[in-house]
Parts: structure tokens; C-alpha cells; sequence
């Protein structure tokens, strides 16, 4: 009988938008290093994928005015910075002049840059946090 295999952590680690491996002695340490991982930055809006509840409170998001909306497509301009965290929902958010779109889900942290003109197709009812800045 073969031994079995033994398999090595991989670890990533995510630099300017792309996922890149790092060996487990250059990995990212500390309390966020996950939350790192789990963040993405695509066609000008930042996903941060199920962020713990630590940093939740940390920005006070369980504070901040919520919003909801059903199944719907329909055009948005941010005039401000909006950050929200869709606690229930499934968006494709298609940004105006880009090719493709970036989809956000409940449980996911997002960040929308001022400016930015776009269509959402909501799939999923949505309901989230928000906040202007």
C-alpha cells in the first residue's frame, strides 16, 4: 500500500487586484491577515468577503441606515463614497464603460467610488447597510 500524500498549505496573499502565492515563511500575519486574502478590488469597487464581526463593529456598520430593494435592473450614480454590507441579496453590479461586471453577495463588505456611474441587475432581494462619506 502506498503512503499517503501529504499535502502543504498554499497560501495567498492579495497585491494591486491579483491573488499571488507566498510561501507560509513571507504569508501575511496577524488578526487580518484572512480578511487580506479575502478582499478584491475589480473595476473600481472593493469586495471584502465575509469580513468578521470585529471589523463590522469597527466601522460601526450594524449603526449605519439600511436599504433594500426586490428583483430589479436599473441604472445608479454615486455622488459620494458609499460603503455597505448586504446582509441578505445577490447583485451584478456593471459599471458604465467597463467590460464585465463585479457581483456582490449577502455577508459581502463593498466600497463604491465616488463617481462611479453603473447598472445593478438585483437577482436576489436585496437588503443592506450603507454609508456615504
Amino acid at each position: 500500500m502506498a503512503s499517503p500524500m501529504v499535502a502543504t498549505p498554499i497560501q495567498l496573499q492579495l497585491q494591486t487586484g491579483r491573488l499571488r502565492y507566498c510561501s507560509p515563511s513571507t504569508a501575511p500575519r496577524g488578526r487580518f491577515a484572512a480578511a487580506r486574502v479575502m478582499a478584491s478590488a475589480k473595476l473600481g469597487v472593493r469586495v471584502e468577503r465575509n469580513p468578521p464581526e470585529s471589523r463590522l463593529s469597527e466601522l460601526g456598520v450594524r449603526q449605519w441606515p439600511k436599504w433594500g430593494c426586490e428583483q430589479s435592473k436599473f441604472p445608479w450614480t454615486y455622488s459620494a463614497k458609499e460603503t455597505c454590507y448586504l446582509l441578505q441579496g445577490k447583485v451584478k453590479v456593471y459599471p458604465e464603460g467597463e467590460e464585465g461586471f463585479v457581483e456582490i453577495a449577502a455577508g459581502d463588505l463593498v466600497v463604491f467610488p465616488k463617481g462611479m456611474s453603473c447598472t445593478w441587475d438585483v437577482a436576489e432581494a436585496v437588503d443592506k447597510h450603507y454609508k456615504f462619506e
